[in-house]
């Protein structure tokens, strides 16, 4: 077997019921309850669809990126302009995102994907006093 030369980029979403991931220029297609069994499954998957040509596909020829869009609309309690408050982003850039009217780079996204990161180690750290 021969690896890939070029990586696979790979659409992440999140679903009802977990997670999927397609690609849209190869017909590599899957879903997961968890993003560490998507990635799994998305690896899987690009072996078969490139059996044939004898190629083999591990983590690193894979790209993914994530759907902003889709994202926000499924986790609606995340503010953008908190967001891009917090990660020192223009609100309008952030928004043009959100929307889907301009991708970000891949630095970009990894400003963005921190910011939700630290906002929800953030959230997970809170204790709450209740009191009967």
């Amino acid at each position: 077997m021969k690896a890939s030369k070029n990586k696979v980029t790979v659409v992440i979403e999140k679903t009802k019921t977990g997670f999927s991931a397609y690609s849209e220029d190869h017909a590599i297609f899957t879903t997961a309850n968890t993003i560490p069994e998507l990635i799994g499954n998305t690896i899987e998957a690009a072996n078969l669809y490139f059996e044939d040509e004898k190629i083999r596909i591990n983590q690193n020829d894979l790209n993914f990126v994530v759907d902003f869009k889709q994202f926000f609309q499924y986790y609606k309690i995340i503010n953008a302009k908190f967001l891009a408050k917090k990660i020192g982003m223009n609100e309008s850039l952030l928004s043009q995102y959100v929307q889907g009217r301009k991708k970000p780079s891949d630095q970009q996204t990894n400003k963005i994907l921190e910011g939700i990161h630290q906002i929800g180690r953030e959230l997970s750290e809170i204790n709450l006093i209740h009191r009967n």
